[in-house]
């Protein structure tokens, strides 16, 4: 008799043990039905933070501004943004702990290299990514990518146009990361567009992951070569390390940079005074008087204490995107995601959205975004529309 009331105890604990670990690994599940569950991935620490910081930030203002409004399609939104220190393999834990979590769509990742990692899993899983910020064409191979940002190539042809197109210089230097998919991928198209422009290439320099804090041979050999630009198609903690190189060699060399360059002015300890009359090609300028823009900028200034770089505008419309793209394919959060991944790669064809980085942008089933870039200048330590 006592065998058996053991042997019932026994059972009943572990009937209890099963159906609390089933609680925990389903954790968020009954909300699950009832809220759209997003993840965010990016480095909110290391040499990239200024980055994912950013697209963290301004993502949260989208979504509480979307849940103060009624939420997505009568839905609340929960976000969850991870750190992934713009490393792959840290991307990917980040991954599976946002699924663990409950989420059915990922903002992210905000790197490139990371983000290429992320898609390879996202795409096993059938589920809607859409990354602010990762530019390379490898990220959206999958077909369930989609870019707020624009491709390396069209970075690079858009770069090698504007020098051209406005007279920058005659003669001009590259100096870029081959070891980086998002700076290679750029330079190859600045390249051959350059070959259709009215300036000379005099040098182009390399350095790469693992040697990418000493670049005097880099900037010496293109201002010997006589470059009077230099194009950085890279980020910008390296890109500060060229321009105070050059500095210290007294060069007078102008710097144009992409969207990489974002984040030159917050560098800690670099002199912003060096940065003056650097160039970049960005679809977002905070000074814009578009009210949208200005709306966007107040919130986030109020919020953080600071003016949004291109990444907190890319995030910021992300996220907005993810709505209009869930309200016209009727998605309710109850839908598995593998079912919310199919609707919204079909939703993501039709649409058209105005946002602070671009009006009327459309994608291709590609996952490519069509939008116009514009170009920003540095004055008086602050970006500002280029004239």
């Amino acid at each position: 008799m006592k065998k058996l009331k053991r042997a019932a105890a026994v059972l009943l604990s572990a009937a209890f043990t099963v159906a609390a670990v089933s609680g925990c690994s389903s954790q968020g599940s009954s909300d699950n039905a009832n809220k759209f569950y997003i993840g965010g991935i990016g480095p909110t620490t290391g040499s990239n933070a200024a980055y994912g910081t950013a697209v963290m930030n301004a993502a949260q203002i989208a979504v509480d501004e979307i849940n103060e409004a009624g939420g997505i399609n009568g839905y609340q939104v929960e976000f969850k943004f991870e750190d992934d220190e713009s490393n792959a393999e840290k991307a990917v834990n980040a991954y599976n702990s946002l699924k663990d979590w409950g989420m059915k769509i990922l903002m992210g990742t905000v790197t490139s290299d990371p983000c290429k990692a992320v898609a390879a899993e996202s795409g096993n899983d059938n589920m809607f990514q859409i990354t602010p910020s990762a530019s390379s064409v490898d990220v959206i191979q999958g077909g369930n990518v989609f870019q707020v940002c624009f491709t390396d190539p069209n970075q690079g042809s858009a770069s090698a146009q504007y020098i051209g197109e406005n007279n920058l210089a005659s003669k001009v230097g590259v100096i870029y990361d081959s070891s980086d998919v998002y700076s290679s991928g750029i330079y190859e198209k600045f390249i051959e567009e350059s070959e259709n422009q009215d300036y000379e290439v005099v040098s182009v320099q390399t350095f790469t992951s693992d040697a990418k804090s000493e670049f005097s041979v880099q900037v010496k050999s293109c201002i010997d070569a006589g470059a009077e630009l230099i194009f950085l198609p890279i980020y910008y903690t390296e890109a500060s390390l060229i321009i105070k190189e050059a500095d210290s060699e007294g060069a007078d060399v102008k710097f144009f940079g992409c969207d990489g360059f974002d984040g030159l002015l917050s560098v800690d300890g670099f002199d912003t005074s060096l940065a003056e009359g650097v160039m970049l090609l960005t679809p977002f300028s905070a000074d814009s008087t578009d009210e949208q823009t200005a709306d966007f900028v107040a919130a986030y200034k109020e919020k953080y204490n600071e003016t949004p770089i291109q990444f907190a505008a890319d995030a910021y419309d992300a996220i907005y995107i993810i709505k209009a793209a869930i309200e016209e394919a009727g998605i309710e959060p109850s839908a598995s995601t593998s079912e919310i991944c199919d609707a919204l790669k079909e939703a993501m064809t039709k649409i058209s959205y105005d946002g602070v980085t671009g009006k009327g942008m459309t994608w291709s089933s590609s996952g490519e975004v069509n939008k116009q870039p514009m170009a920003v200048i540095i004055k008086d330590g602050a970006y500002v529309g280029a004239e």
